[in-house]
């Protein structure tokens, strides 16, 4: 899968750095499930199931960014904010 020019695994870095820049806290467990954005304690917290192929991996972040109102307000990379709009968008 690619958007744009850009494969999923960089964008996947991108959005990494994205939500760290967004104030979440990334934390790559094997879950048992694929994980996801969740507020504890005040913290913004992003968990993602690194047995998961990247696309579903980038799909998740993706989604979470697509629904913290922070990233509307913020300059993405081109190919993440078309990602991200995207996701927002299904």
């Amino acid at each position: 899968m690619e958007h744009g020019r850009i494969h999923s695994v960089e964008l996947l870095e991108l959005a990494l750095q994205a939500a760290a820049q967004l104030g979440y806290r990334i934390r790559e467990d094997a879950l048992g499930f694929p994980g996801g954005a969740c507020q504890l304690k005040g913290q913004k917290w992003l968990f993602v199931d690194p047995t998961l192929s990247s696309r579903e991996r980038l799909q998740l972040v993706l989604d979470a960014l697509a629904a913290d109102p922070i990233t509307a307000t913020t300059e993405l990379p081109p190919p993440l904010a078309q990602a991200v709009k995207q996701a927002s968008a299904a």
